[in-house]
């Protein structure tokens, strides 16, 4: 596999070199690599799995639907009841269609937008990822292979800065304003959302909201419902199916019916795909969504993100090294952030902060929780932080990871060579 894994921010090149496990099973929030190391895991699923490893109704709704056939040639009752099911949770939503990934969801709403306005520019915000196609890519430092006529069409302006915005609308014809609503460092400023929904409708653009992480993680029905602005366009993903492959495209019906049956205009291909309607995503789907009516999993993910963020806090203040590493973001959506002797972000103190926690038993490129997160769980976190911190503030004292960390730093997921982690001579 080239990178050593499917998606680039689980290749090795994000871990310490030669601390990435391999991973065989989990459960709950914790998983086992292949020498038998059990981890208390964060962040499961690249932020999907927020019911837990093997959560038991979706593993046994999954399982009776599978057993009944995956695929067919004709739409199944399962599409139409998983459907209702999403717009009972997002009534911001007229109609939605499903897909695999994410990256059909935001491509297909590009399109649309596109299709509806006659346009083609896209606004995109300066926030961290959207999509692998084009648009998105080629306005990244790892945007080989991608022409330069596919990124022309791109333009950025910057979240809580309206008058970015209002910039890049009156400069271009915009088809889609894409953004997430928040991010786990990020909350809109008062009034921001709604001059943003206020300037798309002004300049005649799309606004589109990513809930891909904001989904589920925020609230059942996103971030739309939580700050009250409703998008034209939402696109959702990750937590959906509990780490089954699922995700969706929806919004309000003038637009999503271009791609249907209702419609005299030029036809969209909005979403085609072969493994779109396939029943066993679908069902894992339902029960999350019944485990979101029923149950309090945002509320459990809430509580264990303040736990470990107040834990971890008192651990840094009490060391003297709270201006260098730190538990920061949303409760549902925890960061760590590791400064140098400098104050400044740094990879080779991520590095070390890293391996120290894999070496206690704690795995995750953050501290994203999820409802299986237990006290017992964060109590072991807590455990391997303080012990972790301590090698951190010994680095800092010495101005440098020299001598405490082994082998090479981490490196960001998206940069235009492989170094500084090339692997091997190599012939490519």
């Amino acid at each position: 596999m080239p990178g050593g894994a499917h998606t680039y921010a689980r290749g090795e090149d994000q871990y310490p070199d030669g601390m990435a496990p391999v991973l065989v099973r989990g459960k709950d929030a914790r998983v086992w690599d292949v020498d038998g190391n059990e981890y208390v895991e964060y962040g499961m699923g690249l932020r999907s799995v927020t019911l837990g490893h093997g959560y038991r109704p979706v593993v046994a709704a999954v399982a009776a639907a599978i057993a009944d056939g995956v695929s067919f040639s004709r739409p199944c009752e399962l599409e139409l009841r998983a459907a209702e099911d999403f717009l009972n949770l997002v009534p911001t939503a007229d109609m939605v269609k499903f897909a695999k990934n994410g990256s059909d969801a935001t491509t297909a709403a590009v399109r649309l937008a596109r299709a509806a306005t006659g346009r083609s520019t896209v606004a995109v915000c300066t926030q961290p990822f959207f999509s692998v196609d084009d648009w998105f890519i080629g306005g990244t430092g790892m945007n080989s292979g991608i022409p330069e006529y596919a990124r022309a069409d791109t333009v950025a302006f910057d979240y809580n800065d309206l008058a970015s915005l209002q910039e890049a609308l009156t400069r271009h014809q915009v088809a889609a304003v894409v953004m997430e609503a928040a991010t786990a460092m990020v909350e809109p400023d008062l009034g921001f959302l709604a001059g943003v929904r206020a300037l798309c409708d002004r300049y005649g653009a799309l606004l589109v909201f990513d809930e891909i992480i904001t989904g589920f993680r925020w609230a059942a029905g996103g971030a739309q419902s939580v700050y009250g602005v409703r998008p034209d366009l939402s696109c959702w993903g990750k937590a959906m199916g509990n780490g089954f492959p699922i995700s969706a495209l929806a919004g309000r019906r003038e637009y999503m019916e271009l791609g249907g049956l209702r419609t005299d205009k030029d036809r969209v291909f909005l979403l085609s795909t072969t493994h779109g309607p396939e029943t066993g995503s679908l069902a894992a789907f339902r029960a999350v969504a019944r485990a979101y009516r029923t149950t309090d999993p945002i509320g459990r993910m809430e509580r264990a993100g303040e736990r470990l963020a107040a834990g971890f806090a008192d651990i840094v203040a009490e060391l003297g090294i709270a201006g260098h590493l730190q538990a920061a973001g949303r409760p549902t959506c925890l960061l760590f952030l590791t400064r140098g002797p400098d104050g400044t972000p740094s990879q080779e103190f991520r590095a070390l902060f890293l391996q120290e926690l894999i070496t206690r038993g704690v795995l995750g490129q953050s501290f994203v929780t999820s409802a299986a997160h237990t006290d017992a769980d964060i109590d072991a976190t807590l455990d391997a932080c303080r012990a972790a911190a301590q090698v951190y503030r010994k680095a800092l004292s010495h101005g440098s990871v020299a001598g405490l960390l082994n082998g090479r730093p981490v490196a960001p997921a998206l940069r235009r060579r492989a170094e500084p982690r090339r692997v091997g001579p190599g012939r490519a």
